[in-house]
């Protein structure tokens, strides 16, 4: 297993809709256990393949952190199915290093995806996982959680990451 590098804002990949995975093959599997790796390692509990350079509809997600392997999940062409209710939490994303800001998302998410081999399925998440299934799936359809804000918030960020990239602190 290899430690992959995570891309940050504000890299086009990041930006650009994700292509659907048509090919369920070793080099698939080799990308997500790599994946895995590098989102444990980060650490986060989020990781979608755009992140690492990889344009790619698909993540990887573990909202216990590595401490419950039931928690280990591929979505793979992620699709949004229903969402429902309201959250507002605190948010960080891998590709903003050091950025957490307050986002407003749904409470409940039902995502309709693929796993490893391709077979469908289904996952109805609530609260943290909701929140990780929207935010990863965002990023596979080429949004960032910079795009949820508000203006005067995302305005505030962006001059934040001006400034670490003047002094070299900002990859």
């Amino acid at each position: 297993m290899a430690l992959l590098d995570i891309v940050t804002w504000p890299a086009p990949v990041l930006d650009t809709p994700g292509d659907p995975v048509t090919e369920f093959d070793e080099r698939l599997k080799q990308l997500v256990n790599n994946m895995f790796e590098t989102m444990y390692a980060a650490p986060g509990v989020g990781l979608a393949a755009v992140q690492v350079g990889v344009a790619k509809r698909l993540f990887v997600m573990d909202c216990s952190g590595g401490k419950d392997p039931e928690q280990r999940l591929v979505l793979i062409n992620p699709e949004v199915l229903a969402i429902e209710g309201n959250q507002n939490g605190e948010e960080g994303c891998l590709s903003f290093p050091g950025i957490f800001t307050p986002v407003e998302r749904s409470l409940r998410a039902v995502v309709r995806a693929q796993d490893l081999n391709g077979n469908e399925f289904e996952v109805d998440g609530m609260e943290l996982t909701a929140r990780c299934m929207l935010h990863e799936t965002d990023h596979c359809d080429g949004i960032v959680f910079l795009d949820k804000m508000s203006s005067i918030k995302r305005e505030l960020v962006k001059r934040k990451i001006r400034k670490l990239q003047k002094t070299g602190k900002w990859n």
